[in-house]
């Protein structure tokens, strides 16, 4: 039975998060943050499989998360409403729910495919030139989705609360706090069987020392690339969900400023460790929305001191400075992260006795 403890507590989690939703036991902020926790948990887990377990540096996972959600929301825009772009729905509004995830899989497909489309010349290179080559195609992303006047250009495109909508005309749930359950679900799930396969042993052994991989027979290029493009997808996978959370998507959203982010989250978490990944993602989604309120305390003090104008404001810019500060912080003072490359069985073995990995 101790093999059903997990599905159980999963179901029983999701159960009660839905239950409080309706019930109005936490109200729609709190509900926005657990959804952006779940978010971030997918993108930093999904950019740990590269930048922890792989060893390499990619910089530009905004971009493959731009990727899922301009590719979900179209899809999903195109299938189940009425839109300026595509005119008369293809399906009536009732299919939303089962098929919306086969739109998240469309996104996660071409964010795989922008994954393989990077991967290919990148990994013919060695040291750091993958951080160079990603954050380029990050911008390659951003500045084409902004030419692009069909959907929206620079101001964005539209259309995917009609989408939720339709979902909950069906059955009056909160839905988006489901899918992005399922999704970190899904993610963690994925990335834990990867990294625990015969296959996935190979990744670690490329971390080490890739020319001693090469040597005992592993195909170092074609595991970075299937390691890269599994990172891409879940990470289009991300932005699929971030789209359809909004309503609305914006290439603004998709800037250096959210690789960054990414990349604070795993450094924060540990490299190599997905639990650390989870609790970073909490962590750091609950630090943004304190320096939401204690800016403005800031903003007050310093008038209080006289140590800035009357006329001055501290706004929330600010984060912007404090967020890499703290990677730079991290890289000196705790370069292993809170976690390093353990998990929370390494810290609790009875955990251990409630799952298994073949």
């Amino acid at each position: 039975m101790k093999q059903f403890s997990i599905p159980a507590v999963l179901t029983v989690t999701l159960v009660t998060l839905v239950g409080i939703s309706l019930g109005e036991g936490i109200n729609l902020y709190w509900q926005d943050v657990i959804m952006f926790m779940g978010i971030n948990i997918i993108l930093s887990a999904s950019l740990n499989l590269v930048n922890g377990y792989m060893g390499e540096f990619s910089c530009g996972h905004a971009g493959f998360m731009a990727v899922g959600a301009y590719v979900s929301s179209l899809v999903s825009v195109a299938l189940f409403t009425q839109s300026s772009l595509f005119g008369a729905p293809i399906l009536s509004s009732g299919w939303a729910v089962p098929l919306f995830p086969l739109c998240l899989l469309a996104g996660m497909a071409a964010a795989a495919i922008s994954g393989l489309l990077v991967a290919i010349p990148s990994f013919k290179t060695r040291g750091d030139y993958l951080a160079i080559i990603t954050i380029a195609a990050s911008f390659i992303i951003k500045s084409a989705i902004e030419n692009i006047k069909p959907i929206g250009g620079a101001r964005g495109f539209m259309g995917m609360g009609q989408v939720t909508a339709a979902m909950s005309g069906t059955a009056d749930l909160p839905w988006m706090m489901f899918w992005v359950f399922l999704g970190v679900v899904f993610t963690i799930w994925i990335l834990r069987r990867f990294v625990s396969s015969t296959y996935g042993k190979g990744i670690l052994a490329i971390s080490q020392d890739e020319i001693a991989a090469e040597i005992m027979s592993v195909n170092t290029n074609k595991m970075k690339i299937v390691a890269f493009m599994l990172s891409s997808g879940l990470a289009g996978l991300a932005g699929g969900l971030f789209a359809h959370k909004l309503g609305y998507v914006n290439p603004g959203s998709f800037t250096i400023l959210k690789s960054t982010e990414c990349l604070v989250m795993v450094y924060l978490g540990g490299m190599g460790s997905l639990s650390g990944s989870v609790l970073s993602a909490v962590v750091y989604t609950l630090m943004l929305e304190i320096l939401r309120f204690v800016i403005p305390w800031i903003n007050d003090l310093l008038r209080w001191a006289q140590l800035i104008p009357t006329d001055y404001q501290v706004t929330q810019i600010w984060k912007w400075v404090l967020i890499p500060l703290l990677l730079v912080l991290l890289m000196q003072f705790r370069p292993e992260g809170i976690m390093g490359r353990h998990e929370l069985a390494d810290y609790f073995p009875w955990i251990k006795k409630f799952y298994r990995f073949r």
